[in-house]
């Protein structure tokens, strides 16, 4: 099979571009300005005050707004960032706000805002996300029922599919 001049040289333009990519892309990476990471004390006090201060909450994101996705690692796998604190404890319209602010949701986010059609589709996809454990061992169904009765048919639907955990002690010292 003969291989035309114009043929070979868009080729060769082809192949050689794939090659510069990695490097051009790895270059931005390497100039970027190192960054000292949010200082875990304050995370810490983030997520703490996720659990029951929300004007706390609002002064420290208006300090310091890459908070809205920080994470503590309580250890033994149990991370905790603040919209998740707030799930667990049924704290509807600050999830609400977390989201507004653009913070990441999961599935237990979900639950919480009884997001019936969304948790299904993820379970029909994923059957085992059913048995997954938020921070400190809450499961969908404890985050199903402190959505009230915006979540009572997500509550009904996991009682149903086998849930009866609300908690799971799964994290060591807790």
């Amino acid at each position: 099979m003969k291989t035309s001049r114009k043929e070979f040289i868009r080729s060769a333009l082809a192949a050689s571009t794939g090659l510069m990519v990695p490097s051009f892309v790895q270059a931005n990476v390497l100039d970027r300005p190192l960054v000292d990471p949010i200082d875990p004390v304050i995370v810490k006090e983030f997520v703490l005050k996720s659990h029951n201060d929300f004007a706390q909450v609002q002064e420290l994101l208006g300090e310091y707004p890459h908070l809205l996705n920080a994470a503590v690692d309580w250890k033994d796998g149990d991370f905790e960032t603040g919209i998740g604190a707030m799930a667990h404890m049924g704290y509807v319209d600050q999830v609400k706000f977390m989201l507004e602010k653009g913070a990441r949701f999961d599935i237990f986010v979900l639950a919480l805002l009884g997001q019936t059609t969304l948790v299904k589709s993820l379970i029909d996809v994923y059957p085992q996300a059913l048995h997954s454990i938020g921070p400190h061992g809450f499961t969908l169904l404890h985050h199903a029922k402190k959505g009230g009765d915006n979540a009572k048919e997500l509550y009904e639907y996991l009682k149903e599919k086998g849930l009866t955990e609300e908690f799971i002690k799964t994290f060591k010292d807790k």
